[in-house]
């Protein structure tokens, strides 16, 4: 029981980041103004890194007796996305707020891959659960 619960809730993680990454985030730029997109997108960041957060613990907890590379690599995510939303969104903004774009681009890109290397793990753990 504990690994179907385990596989449904990396499952929700996997989605909501894959949702949040490549659908709100591209459809608020496409529906709405730059000035408008810009400051509603950071306003809802936060919450993602929340999500990721919780959803990363909770699998890893329900991992952590029957699979500890999964367990781990959920409680990696959950760190780098605890760093990401503490550390790396407040200098993403900074970098906004000042106009520099070749930092924010630097900055953004380094969010994108973090985004990316969670959706891959989340994956793996995924697979690794429901083999």
């Amino acid at each position: 029981m504990l690994s179907q619960a385990a596989i449904l809730v990396t499952a929700l993680l996997f989605g909501g980041m894959v949702l949040y990454s490549f659908g709100f985030a591209s459809f608020l730029f496409s529906a709405l103004p730059a000035y408008a997109a810009g400051p509603l997108l950071r306003r809802a960041f936060p919450h993602f890194y929340i999500f990721v957060m919780v959803c990363a613990l909770g699998g890893a907890a329900l991992t952590a007796t029957t699979d500890r590379a999964s367990a781990l690599i959920l409680g990696l995510i959950a760190v780098t996305a605890l760093l990401a939303r503490q550390i790396l969104m407040p200098a993403i903004n900074g970098a906004t707020d000042m106009c520099n774009r070749a930092r924010f681009g630097i900055l953004h890109t380094g969010s994108v891959l973090v985004t990316l290397a969670h959706i891959v793990g989340s994956s793996a753990v995924i697979l690794r659960l429901s083999a």
